[in-house]
């Protein structure tokens, strides 16, 4: 890391916080935009094997269980893909954009690779699990999440432009 790098890192570290409502507006956001992806990939896939694949059984709609699979792991790979290159790339997502906010290390500079996939692992279930991951930042004394505190993040808020 050179000086210039070394500085803005030392900035960003003493950003404050991104409280609880920030980081749920900008998930909301992120989500708005991961289900579009979706939908492009069901479309896709409808027009790779075509549209007889379901059939409609006692009112309901049977669909091939490995075609499922295979939609559901493009989906799943698609997410994590949408936030690990955002966080590694830039730290901000589309949604974090918005609202201003920003994931780093520890030290302020980029998230590596391996702490993005932690971050993105832990924050399913700090979100499904009645939201207490995401609850503990408003109890933790630095204001972090759970899934921050493990995979050794911050989200802080960003300063407006000039």
């Amino acid at each position: 890391m050179n000086e210039a790098q070394s500085t803005q890192a030392e900035l960003i570290s003493s950003y404050p916080r991104a409280g609880l409502f920030r980081r749920l507006a900008s998930l909301l956001y992120d989500g708005f935009i991961v289900g579009a992806i979706w939908m492009l990939i069901g479309f896709v896939v409808q027009l790779v094997v075509g549209l007889d694949t379901s059939e409609l059984v006692d009112g309901r709609v049977q669909t091939d269980p490995v075609l499922g699979n295979i939609l559901f792991s493009l989906m799943v790979a698609s997410c994590a893909g949408f936030f690990l290159w955002f966080w590694t790339r830039s730290g901000q997502t589309v949604g974090m954009l918005a609202w201003r906010i920003k994931v780093v290390d520890r030290d302020g500079g980029l998230v590596r690779l391996r702490q993005a996939v932690v971050r993105w692992l832990l924050a399913w279930p700090a979100f499904l699990v009645l939201g207490l991951g995401y609850l503990w930042l408003l109890v933790d004394a630095e204001g972090d999440a759970l899934h921050d505190k493990i995979s050794g993040t911050r989200v802080v808020v960003v300063p407006k432009a000039p």
